[in-house]
């Protein structure tokens, strides 16, 4: 019964996007281990930018520090 948590931030990943991410995962789970999808479980959380960190800064930013 494999569980395999996704974090992203919340930046508008599509109802689709997470249908993809969901089977693309529980497909490999299949391919890789011989998992049944139907025991997989996948949970995917969205994470407010303010609430995400690198380098010491919330994500926002660190990404005006480090575009272009």
């Amino acid at each position: 019964m494999p569980y395999v948590n996704i974090k992203v931030t919340d930046e508008g990943v599509t109802k689709e996007q997470k249908a993809q991410l969901i089977k693309g995962v529980s497909d490999l789970l299949q391919d890789v281990l011989g998992k049944d999808p139907n025991t997989t479980y996948v949970v995917i959380d969205e994470i407010a930018l303010e609430n995400w960190g690198t380098g010491g800064l919330q994500t926002d930013e660190y990404r005006k520090l480090h575009s272009s």
